[in-house]
């Protein structure tokens, strides 16, 4: 069963109790974006909000940190409530490897992510490191972007690059019926959404065609 990670990037913030309340029957997962407004040119939520929603439910929560220096922030992020931490390599580059070695030394899922101008062969040599491999199908920084179809096909060439049978592929960024179709057709086995779910008239049945 492919992982649905609803984004609250795309939540109404002024009810994020209830927004997430909305999805929590249907997912095992979360996607928590956040940006520091260097890394990307745009700035979200942090440490306080995340530790504010893990007490108002038991989702896992997927965060995807779109910071400069993110091993200054691991501890803290751990901390509030993280499940798993997901960092750029291009915000981290030859510090990847103790990236992950400390957050998997606090108990917790690493993930990897590339943007769309990253060659897969760049993190090649930290791929069965990871729990997790996430595939910016957008540049990161703001939601509701048009996918790039170009960039789902890096799919095939993390798997070809991976000895683990447990490796989590995921891909983020325009994701709808159809294009979350195309990437799960080619290996990817969790999908982000968040304009998709949370602007859907009916979300059960939105977050439903992304499973099939």
């Amino acid at each position: 069963m492919t992982i649905i990670s609803p984004s609250i990037l795309s939540c109404d913030f002024a009810n994020l109790e209830k927004e997430i309340k909305k999805i929590e029957p249907y997912v095992p997962w979360i996607h928590i974006d956040v940006m520091d407004g260097h890394f990307v040119p745009n700035i979200s939520i942090g440490i306080p909000v995340i530790k504010s929603i893990r007490k108002i439910t038991n989702l896992f929560f997927d965060v995807h940190l779109m910071i400069q220096n993110p091993e200054k922030y691991i501890d803290a992020f751990i901390d509030a409530g993280s499940d798993l931490i997901t960092f750029h390599y291009e915000a981290a580059r030859d510090k990847t490897p103790k990236i992950i070695e400390q957050i998997k030394n606090k108990g917790k899922k690493a993930g990897l992510s590339i943007k769309p101008n990253t060659n897969p062969n760049e993190i090649k040599d930290y791929i069965n490191l990871c729990d997790v491999i996430l595939i910016m199908t957008v540049e990161p920084g703001f939601g509701g972007q048009k996918f790039m179809e170009n960039c789902a096909y890096k799919i095939t060439d993390i798997k070809k690059l991976s000895c683990k049978n447990d490796l989590i592929i995921q891909i983020d960024g325009g994701i709808n019926d159809l294009t979350g179709k195309l990437c799960t057709s080619l290996g990817a086995n969790s999908l982000v959404a968040g304009n998709y779910i949370y602007k859907s008239k009916n979300i059960q049945n939105a977050i439903e065609l992304l499973k099939k």
